[in-house]
């Protein structure tokens, strides 16, 4: 089950990347710490089946999934998981598997069940309590940089903090990569001080104008970031917001973009 959850190739990429163990006391060393990749799968077995920690069977990965939590939250505080996804981007730039002159932005609301930080009345869903994934992409659909905020929060608050957030993708000889050449958004992101913001970054905006008919043609290149959202959401783990904590539900996010880009370059071969 472990091999399944964390093949062997992928888990060579991530363990020189994981928090080092400390080391044991010679005296009363007490149990063994359980093993890193066997914790992994257990993450990885609840994000893609959406059971809770502690209904996670011993089986699985060998260990508890209080263990798991624990781990999640360690490696999601050391931001192992954001290290991940960078270098899984280099990988796939060094393949040329990347569009990184078109960018697209947006958001997706989720309900949460147990409220906690990041959540709020969400308009969308009768008040009730939600979160929003904030996400921007290349112009395939990978996902670049992840944010989690309340559910009321407006999509366009969150545009410039995604655009400072993108990671400096290398994997090719020369200047590393940090700023698309377009930007692409829906009708949320239409505001004077967003457009002279992405000016001033040399960024070009494709945002679609407030008050406009439909069928400016930019949802034939917006609609990869709604392909992201269902990559993502396939993970049960992220399509309900159920852990009161809003870091481990962002690590549970980026783990899911950390999957999506392995995907990725695992289909290159």
């Amino acid at each position: 089950m472990i091999e399944e959850l964390v093949p062997e190739g992928s888990w060579e990429r991530v363990k020189p990347l994981l928090l080092p163990r400390p080391p044991r006391r010679r005296r009363h060393p007490g149990r063994l710490p359980a093993d890193d990749r066997a914790a992994l799968a257990g993450i990885v077995f609840v994000l893609k089946t959406g059971i809770t920690w502690r209904e996670l069977p011993r089986e699985v990965a060998g260990c508890s999934g209080v263990t798991c939590w624990r781990r999640l939250r360690d490696w999601t505080e050391a931001g192992a998981f954001q290290t991940v996804h960078e270098l899984l981007l280099d990988q796939l730039r060094a393949l040329d598997r990347l569009d990184l002159d078109t960018a697209v932005v947006d958001g997706s609301h989720v309900r949460a069940l147990k409220r906690g930080a990041a959540t709020g009345p969400s308009p969308v869903d009768r008040v009730r309590p939600g979160s929003k994934h904030h996400v921007i992409t290349e112009g395939g659909g990978i996902p670049l940089a992840v944010t989690l905020t309340g559910g009321n929060r407006h999509d366009s608050t969150l545009l410039i903090p995604l655009v400072e957030a993108l990671p400096t993708i290398r994997g090719k000889r020369g200047r590393p990569w940090q700023r698309p050449r377009w930007l692409y958004g829906d009708r949320g992101y239409d505001y004077d001080h967003h457009r002279k913001s992405l000016r001033e970054r040399g960024i070009v905006q494709r945002i679609v104008r407030k008050n406009t008919d439909h069928g400016s043609g930019l949802g034939s290149v917006r609609w990869v970031v709604e392909r992201a959202f269902a990559w993502l959401h396939q993970f049960k783990r992220l399509r309900t917001r159920h852990e009161r904590r809003a870091d481990i539900h962002l690590g549970l996010l980026q783990l899911g973009c950390v999957l999506i880009c392995y995907r990725q370059l695992t289909t290159s071969f």
